[in-house]
Order: structure tokens, then sequence, then C-alpha cells
């Protein structure tokens, strides 16, 4: 009841003041959602291989799954395009993350300003953390005299390349190119917020070297909270040995040649000044980060950038793909499924059938609060394939209570009184049920981990019933039984409690040896002796054979 009355309160909270409802979210088969198709950018004259396409499908998946288990859909359309199929209407960040190629690159500053008041275009993103240093433009009117010897020499600046930057507006920056710009060549950008212009260095960096990315906030030297949020970087071998060379390079500079850029789909998000040597491979990104947006880039780094630039070629509202008949046709079946077992219990066991029906609705109750409180706090969308795990675990549970039944019924025939026989047979029964659902929990553990879409909605659905019937199990059916043993009507073995020793029977007691019921009735010793051969093994049907045959050449 505290667990219910937990689950119950936290529901509460989240429908009171978080929007959240009492209903479990539904996945795009059942409820239907919005379709985004990403088509590739791409320069004159280049193509998008399979494998690209298959690792960007791989890359948006793990995006999508960072947010919890959505049941969404992606695959790729034709030769290009990725289709992207996300149930109900998912908010702004979820877009932004699936939409963001997050092309990331670290290229040296050459030379860079402060860009045009006009030109300047929103200021919602990240400032720099290292102020750019301005310079006038007739400063860079050099042209190279040599081949550039390394991503920061001026030589790269070639006079069309010097044309381009004078000329160059930020406010042109969306549609531009500079998402699609060739790694060894140098690029002419703008600040992510249009307040800076940039010549950058070809790429010394890439973002795919880069083996993890998270978000958090940033403490001084003392170790003290800043208040600021930032992305923190780890790269993994390979960029930590460039990152250290291209830092030991840029912090014996001066002026702009001092600075390197980080450049996320040809923007520069952040432009810092070199202050060491960074050759421990975890850099960070400060600027006017929230913890929202700061999130997002630390996902979209973290599951790695995309091979090659996308961009939105629509975006629509689709229909449900199986609907709400089929919802109600499964859950129908699990409804048939529960009678059939209540039925069952009901012949098998009589009263102590309400136990079983006891325990499935409390374990009915903890399985909808939980997954309504997954949906609201982690994203969990419930499909047909999910429906499908929790009508398996009405089996599942079932069994459970048949093997503590039956332990019980078999100390009962030991001659055990009741209270103790439920003692003794739960210590056995426990085994083989943690054993069972360990098998089950395993199983549902690896097919999430393997699996993507509509599958692990079936593994967490699996896995979590599972837990839950070691909890209703252990909390509940074991301490109702501890309580009904008590009742004279079980207690004393009333002929319809399910649990009267008469009428279970004789035991085997090794060497084809038969304890007979105590004070069994005339009229029910033959149903006794046909319960208790009914139970014998085949080992103890034959070692009675073998007996009856010794005892009948004995009367020969």
């Amino acid at each position: 009841m505290v667990i219910i009355i937990g689950l119950a309160a936290l529901n509460g909270l989240g429908v009171l003041f978080q929007h959240a409802t009492w209903t479990p979210k539904l996945a795009l088969d059942l409820e239907g959602g919005t379709q985004i198709i990403l088509s590739p950018k791409l320069e004159s004259g280049q193509t998008v291989s399979a494998d690209q396409l298959n690792q960007a499908v791989a890359i948006i998946r793990q995006r999508v799954d960072a947010g919890g288990v959505s049941e969404a859909e992606i695959n790729t359309q034709g030769t290009q395009n990725i289709v992207v199929s996300i149930p109900g209407v998912p908010d702004d960040e979820t877009i932004r993350r699936i939409e963001s190629s997050a092309k990331l690159e670290f290229r040296p500053v050459i030379f860079t300003e402060q860009a045009p008041a006009s030109a300047a275009g929103s200021t919602n993103s990240p400032a720099p953390t290292g102020t750019p240093t301005p310079s006038a433009s007739s400063t860079l009117s050099t042209i190279p005299t040599a081949s550039p010897t390394n991503a920061s020499d001026p030589n790269w600046v070639s006079a069309a390349l010097l044309d381009q930057y004078q000329n160059f507006q930020c406010s042109s920056l969306a549609t531009n190119g500079a998402n699609v710009a060739p790694a060894d060549k140098p690029l002419v950008t703008c600040e992510n917020n249009g307040a800076y212009k940039f010549i950058l260095g070809p790429v010394e960096v890439a973002g795919t070297t880069i083996s993890d990315a998270r978000n958090g906030l940033i403490s001084n030297s003392q170790g003290n909270s800043t208040g600021q949020w930032g992305v923190f970087i780890t790269f993994n071998d390979v960029g930590t040995r460039q990152f250290a060379d291209v830092t030991q390079r840029l912090f014996a500079l001066k002026g702009p040649q001092h600075q390197f850029a980080i450049v996320l789909d040809g923007k520069v998000i952040s432009a810092p000044t070199t202050n060491a040597v960074i050759t421990d491979g975890k850099p960070q990104i400060s600027g006017s980060f929230t913890q929202a947006s700061s999130k997002t880039l630390a996902d979209q780094l973290k599951f790695g950038a995309l091979p090659i630039g996308f961009q939105v070629q629509s975006r629509d509202t689709i229909s449900a793909t199986l609907g709400s008949s089929q919802l109600i046709n499964g859950l129908l079946a699990g409804l048939i499924g529960l009678i059939l077992v209540v039925l069952y219990s009901l012949l098998q066991y009589r009263a102590l059938a309400s136990v079983t029906i006891a325990s499935l609705v409390i374990a009915g109750t903890i399985t909808y609060l939980l997954v309504t409180l997954l949906s609201w706090q982690a994203g969990l969308r419930l499909s047909l394939a999910g429906v499908a795990g929790l009508i398996v675990a009405i089996g599942i549970t079932a069994d459970s209570f048949i093997v503590y039944f039956e332990r019980i019924r078999d100390e009962l025939r030991d001659g055990r009184a009741l209270e103790s026989a439920v003692e003794a047979a739960w210590k056995r029964a426990i085994r083989t049920i943690v054993a069972s659902d360990t098998v089950n929990l395993l199983a549902a553990t690896i097919l999430f981990a393997l699996a993507v879409g509509n599958v692990r909605g079936f593994a967490l659905t699996l896995g979590l019933t599972t837990i839950i019937d070691l909890v209703v199990v252990s909390l509940f059916t074991h301490p109702v039984m501890q309580l009904i043993a008590r009742t004279s009507f079980f207690g004393e073995g009333h002929r319809f409690s399910g649990l009267d020793p008469q009428a279970l029977g004789a035991v085997y007691r090794g060497r084809a040896q038969f304890r007979s019921p105590v004070s069994v009735p005339d009229g029910k010793k033959a149903t006794s002796n046909r319960e208790a051969v009914k139970r014998q093994t085949i080992a103890e049907r034959k070692a009675t054979e073998r007996e009856a045959m010794r005892s009948k050449g004995k009367d020969s």
C-alpha cells in the first residue's frame, strides 16, 4: 500500500504541476505523431554512400533514445533521405536534437573582427567564451608570399578569400554553405549570433574524435560553482593527441591567432583564447548556455557528429499505423487471459484463489501507476508490443502463485499444520520464483540492450512486470498467506478452502512407502488414493509396481 500510495502521489503531483496525465502516453502505432524527412546537404558533385546513411540513422536513433523509450521509427528513404517518425507532439528540444546535423570541427582563427551592427543576427545563441581581438580589415590585405606551413598561417588568405571575407554578410550565414565547406580549406564564417566575422584555417580536430560529452555547471579554480552552464568534452586518444598539438602551437601565438574556433554546422559557437596547453583531452565549452541548450549540444556531441549535414525537407503530422481498435483488441486479449487465469485458480484452489485475484489486482495497479510515471518522467511510450509485454506478465505472476501454493500443499501432505506449512513452503518456493524471474529479467535486459523500436518497449514492460512480480509475491502474497493461515476457515482445512489435508491424499515417503491420510472418511478414501497416485513420479510408480509384484509372489 505504501508503494501504491507513493506512486499515486507522484503521478498526482505531475498532473497538478507538470502537465502529466493519469494515462500512459501511446506510441506511434497507436496514437500517430510527427514525421520529419531529412535530406543531405551536399556540395556540387558530392554523393551519399550507404555507409554514411546507415551511420547517420544510428546516430539519430541514439539521440532520440537519449530522451527515453519513445518508440520512434528511424529509417532510410531511397538512397539519400532519412525519415524520423516520433509519436505524439515532440517538444522543441527533441526536434532540435534530431534536426541538427551537429557537424563539429575545431579550426584555428587566422583573423577576426566585429561584424557591422546591421549584419548581426540573433543573440540567443552562446557567445564566444574568449573575446576576439578586433582588428581593421586593412591589416589583412597581404597577399600570400609562400605556401602555408600550418593551419594558423596567414598565407592561407588569398586575394579571393580576402574579397569574400570583406563582402561577407553574417545575415547570409544560413544559406552560404558554410556547413558543407571542405575540411582541408580555410573558412569564412561568423559567430552564431552574428557579432563577429572570422577567417578560419583548415580543420585540425574533427568532432568524430569526441568519445563523450556532458553538460553541467562550471566551477572556478577554487572548485566553487560559477552558476554558468557549459559542455564538458572528452576526446579519444586520436583527438587528445591532435588537440594537444593544436593548443601547444596556439599558446605561443599572439592576437587573433591565439584563439581557436569551435565550429558547429559551419557557425562559430565559441572562440576561446588558448590559455594553456591541454594535454588531457578534456576541454570545455562555455558561454551563454541554459541548462536545456547545454544538454542539447552535449547530446549531439556525445552521440557523434553525423558524417554529412542534413536539412529538414518536410515535417508532417501522421496518423496511427494501427489505431485504437488494435489497442482495444490487445486489451481484450489480456482481459480474456486474466479471466482464464481466475477461472483456473477457482477450479484448482477454490477459496485460495481469492489470494491470486487480490495479488493480480495489486500487481496490475502498481504496473499501471509505474508505466504512467515513466511515461511522464522518462518519455516511455506504450506500443502494442509493450501491451503484449504486460499481458505476458499475467502468466508470469500466476506462475509464481502456483509454485507457492503447490509447495504449501506438499507441506500439508507431509502432515504439517497450515501456519508451519506456509513458512516451510515459502523458503522452498521463493528460491524457485527468484530463479524463474531472474531468467525472465535477464532475457528482457538483453533484448532491451540489443533491440530497437517497438521490441525495446516489449522488453521494458516485460522486465518491469518481472520485478513487480517479485515485489508483490514477497510483500503481499506471502504476508496474506501468513494471515489467512491463522483463520479457522483455512487453518482447519475447510473443504472449500483449497487446503484440505484430507482431500490432498497420501504422499510417497520413499521405498514405495506411503503415509495414509489421517482420519480420512470412507467416502473420501478413493478420492485421496487417486490424488496420491496422480502425483507420483515415474520412479515412484515403478517402485510401487515392483513392490506389488513382490507381494503377489509372496502370496502365491
